[in-house]
């Protein structure tokens, strides 16, 4: 395995302070922040959306519940990247509101109908928030089971996973969109995906940095003329919301919602885990065991007082991971700021609205760079794992075929018990899971655990044959 080196300056010497908690000025903070905010927004307000939609809200309820995931997906940000005690990561880590638990709570929303389904929802998230909170010093161990080939299998993973998110919002977002699939839309996601590449090759220093949110302003304003940009969305968004603490009514405790949302808090610690790895490779700073038990802490804790304020389950979001990997900027007072963004979107929807004006074929565009260096920072990580063993082989090959099944096939598992159905169904978690028991079927279980008795987690897989990385 490729040691990590220590982060040297341009002159080669080493640095005083780690560019994980470098402090940069406020301009750059405050532009490097939204574009973080930028490349997250779509994925905080399409959960509310669905689950408000599917609940029946009016337009009014919807905005207060888009508000509501902007302002607890900011304030689960800053408590990853400035910490309170021993709870945050204290990395450049995103936090917005999961995906996993999307279906379930629009089960949840079927079996109670519209009055009691979101205080419901809200009951099952609180003690699911609880259980990541009390879970988070015990799931952390499982770090041992996470050397570097199966980081690597499951950083491509997340990337891939996301891709098709990225080719979907190219095409306009959803097949009910004006234009879905039309030329115009999937050449807008060309001519964005051009002007961040061409950013990022011909600017240099703090724009070049800035690439992503140049190439987005440059794919609205050429949406305009495209009749792809909307700016209704201004015109009808409130201009101050303060957050109305169970505004829904009071959480009701239902024990089938419950069990369902903590698989879905399972799945989520299982993709925040993965996550915080890929990130400490990224940024130069291992995710050891109390990193990411800091880091469970603070997806627990913002999940469990965030149904207070009409959110949702807290979750990692991968594709500011890319963001990282693309600008090299790995400050956590960066995402700290977009944080703070965050939470001034969600108290003044009118801000908000103005993010929300980038069209999805825009984001369509940026993503695929995003999510494409979130794949290649995989694959470098597996070059260092060195793939010169046959097992490694084997556990990368079957680990990315069955993560690739639920992303190929989405409805691959439909006709599986519900719990399995929310596992496996990210493609994250079903290779991550299937990474896990390869590694320790080759690498710990017989003879070849016995072996590795006294070597540290972070080497638990055996070392490439000589000649490897």
């Amino acid at each position: 395995m490729a040691l990590r080196t220590t982060p040297t300056t341009d002159d080669g010497s080493t640095p005083t302070t780690h560019p994980v908690d470098e402090v940069l000025s406020p301009p750059k903070l405050f532009g490097t922040g939204l574009q973080h905010v930028a490349a997250m927004y779509a994925g905080v307000v399409a959960p509310p959306l669905i689950v408000g939609a599917g609940v029946g809200l009016s337009p009014g309820e919807l905005a207060l519940l888009i508000s509501a995931s902007l302002f607890t997906a900011g304030l689960a940000t800053l408590l990853q990247t400035l910490g309170v005690w021993r709870i945050g990561a204290r990395l450049p880590f995103v936090n917005g509101v999961s995906f996993a638990g999307v279906a379930p709570m629009l089960a949840i929303a079927k079996e109670h109908g519209p009055k009691d389904a979101l205080p419901v929802v809200f009951g099952a998230v609180i003690v699911a928030g609880v259980l990541c909170l009390l879970a988070a010093p015990y799931f952390c161990r499982l770090v041992r089971f996470f050397p570097p080939v199966v980081q690597g299998t499951v950083i491509t993973l997340i990337g891939v996973s996301l891709l098709p998110v990225a080719v979907n919002w190219a095409r306009g977002g959803s097949p009910g969109a004006p234009g879905y699939g039309s030329a115009k839309a999937v050449g807008l996601a060309a001519f964005t995906l051009a002007a961040v590449v061409l950013g990022n090759r011909l600017l240099r220093g703090f724009w070049q940095q800035m690439s992503l949110l140049i190439g987005l302003a440059v794919g609205t304003v050429a949406a305009f003329p495209l009749g792809l940009a909307d700016f209704s969305a201004v015109g009808d968004a409130r201009v101050f919301a303060l957050p109305s603490p169970f505004h829904f009514g009071g959480p009701q405790f239902d024990a089938a919602a419950i069990a369902s949302m903590c698989i879905v808090m399972v799945v989520s610690m299982t993709e925040s885990t993965a996550d915080m790895l890929a990130l400490g490779r990224i940024v130069d700073r291992e995710a050891d065991e109390p990193t990411l038990a800091a880091g469970l802490r603070a997806d627990g804790l913002a999940t469990a007082v965030s149904p207070v304020f009409n959110g949702f389950a807290c979750s990692a979001f991968a594709q500011n991971i890319g963001l990282v990997a693309l600008t090299k900027v790995r400050s956590r007072y960066v995402v700290a700021a977009g944080g703070g963004i965050l939470v001034l979107l969600g108290l003044f929807p009118v801000l908000g609205s103005l993010v929300s004006l980038v069209p999805q074929p825009v984001l369509g565009g940026a993503g695929i760079v995003l999510f494409g260096t979130v794949a290649a920072s995989g694959i470098r990580t597996l070059a260092e794992a060195g793939m010169e063993s046959t097992s490694h082989t084997i556990l990368v090959s079957v680990s990315l075929g069955v993560g690739i099944v639920p992303i190929a096939v989405p409805s691959f598992y439909d006709g599986f018990p519900e719990a399995v159905r929310t596992l496996m169904h990210s493609g994250i978690s079903a290779g991550c899971l299937a990474a896990v028991l390869l590694n320790l079927l080759f690498h710990h279980v017989g003879s070849a655990g016995r072996s590795l008795q006294g070597v540290p987690p972070w080497q638990s897989s055996p070392q490439p044959p000589t000649g490897g990385s």
